[in-house]
């Protein structure tokens, strides 16, 4: 089998009004205006919008967060809590960046040793 790789310019989206109740894994981008139930774990860039909610453990290479996330998300780069964000939950990143008015509880480790090794 030959080695996947992720199209970053692709973009999956969980619409507005839409609920799933499951694991999610995805290779790309990936986006939620709707409700998701269950893990994530997404090979590109999760964006989660002011009327997104996710309550589960979340993977990925980035997020910019604007909408409701309750549980724990490892992120291999940059993690971005908008204005408008209200997060629950533990956050390992390599790096953070949190606007005036996000709201935050739990902890953070920015320590690269925590993050997964990521597949070849």
């Amino acid at each position: 089998m030959g080695k996947v790789v992720a199209d970053e310019t692709k973009i999956s989206t969980i619409a507005y009004g839409a609920e799933i109740t499951g694991e999610i894994t995805a290779n790309g981008n990936f986006r939620v205006e709707g409700k998701i139930k269950g893990n994530i774990t997404i090979s590109g860039k999760l964006v989660v919008d002011d009327s997104g909610v996710i309550e589960g453990n979340v993977t990925c290479k980035s997020s910019l967060i604007s909408g409701k996330v309750d549980g724990q998300i490892v992120v291999e780069d940059l993690l971005e809590l908008k204005h408008t964000a209200v997060f629950h939950g533990d956050i390992v990143a390599s790096k953070l960046s949190i606007e005036e008015g996000a709201v935050f509880s739990g902890t953070c480790n920015m320590d690269s040793k925590e993050l997964p090794e990521q597949a070849n």
